[in-house]
């Protein structure tokens, strides 16, 4: 993603801040992507809902179990 060719050229106006800033906003592009792509495959979506369905059973045994004991 990031190399010597995409650096952008040192001057006296290059803030570090902003750089970092705009690989933020673009590695969340690459994230919304990916998540996108996840749930257009049937079997990426299966493993998804897969997952989700198992931390909220997760989450609601804890929750469970601390409420009984």
């Amino acid at each position: 993603m990031s190399g010597p060719e995409n650096t952008p050229p040192k001057d006296n106006k290059d803030w570090e801040g902003f750089r970092e800033i705009d690989r933020a906003i673009a590695e969340n592009r690459v994230t919304s992507y990916t998540w996108k792509k996840t749930w257009a495959d049937p079997w990426g979506r299966l493993k998804l809902m897969l997952v989700i369905a198992g931390l909220l059973a997760f989450v609601a045994f804890v929750v469970i179990d601390d409420l009984v004991f």
